[in-house]
Formats: structure tokens, C-alpha cells, sequence
């Protein structure tokens, strides 16, 4: 899944910077990695057992991006919501797990950018690992 010429504008160097931080982290139950902004996504890996072509792959992955978009915009509202005068405070919003039969989709947004990937079920330890990383290499920018 490697381009030379990116929709989202990302460079070369923080693709595989991302890369390299999921694939530490989460190793062989790693399926896919997207980066995204609130209008484009560049498929930056996808395993090789789950689709049967690069394009199938883009098209699945572009529905799962979409959905994931809203959060730049939610991402505000739910860290207002999450500070709280009456002793439940949990802090600001992190980072997203959602939970699948067989597997898990997280997303990392940082600014404006952000970092979906899926991996196959797992301990979720490893989850906060890789969003570490990948803050790192997002806010390096």
C-alpha cells in the first residue's frame, strides 16, 4: 500500500514512522493502518489475508474512514463533557477502541490528522502502546 504521492499530503517519512510505531506494538494481529484528515485518507498498510485486491481494500477501508471522520468534530464535545465541577471528571478525550467479534478498529486523532488501524482481537496493554507511538510521530510533525 505504498505511494509515492499521498491524497492526505502525508510525507514518506511519517507513513513509515506510523508504520514502524503500530507494527512494534501490535505485530502479526496487525490488519490495517489508515491516516486521515477530516476530507482524505491514505491506506498506508493492509495485510495481505484480507481482501482479495488493493482497490477492494480501498473501497472497504474508505466506508470505515468515513465513519471515523466525525470525530474531529465530536472530539471537543466529549472532552467538555468529560470535565466536570461535580467530582466526575475522567478527563480529556484519548483515543477510541471499538470493540468487533473479531478484532478491534482504533482511532488516534491528533490536530487535525488522525490514525485509524484494525487489528485482530488482542490485549488491549498493547492498544495504548501503539497510540503512545503514534502521538509521538503525529505531534513530531
Amino acid at each position: 500500500m505504498n505511494s509515492e504521492t499521498f491524497d492526505t499530503s502525508i510525507s514518506d517519512e511519517t507513513a513509515k514512522q506510523i508504520l514502524s510505531a503500530t507494527r512494534t506494538s501490535l505485530g502479526d494481529t496487525l490488519r490495517s493502518v489508515m491516516y486521515f484528515t477530516p476530507s482524505s485518507f491514505d491506506l498506508l498498510y493492509v495485510r495481505r489475508d484480507l481482501y482479495p485486491s488493493d482497490e477492494a481494500a480501498q473501497e472497504r477501508k474508505a466506508q470505515l474512514v468515513q465513519l471515523e471522520q466525525v470525530g474531529f468534530a465530536e472530539r471537543s464535545a466529549r472532552t467538555e463533557i468529560a470535565h466536570s465541577d461535580d467530582g466526575s471528571n475522567i478527563g480529556p478525550y484519548n483515543f477510541t477502541v471499538r470493540f468487533h467479534d473479531n478484532g478491534f478498529v482504533v482511532r488516534v486523532l491528533e490536530g487535525d490528522v488522525g490514525v485509524l488501524f484494525t487489528a485482530d482481537s488482542m490485549d488491549v496493554r498493547s492498544f495504548r502502546e501503539a497510540v503512545s507511538a503514534i502521538r509521538g510521530v503525529l505531534s513530531g510533525e
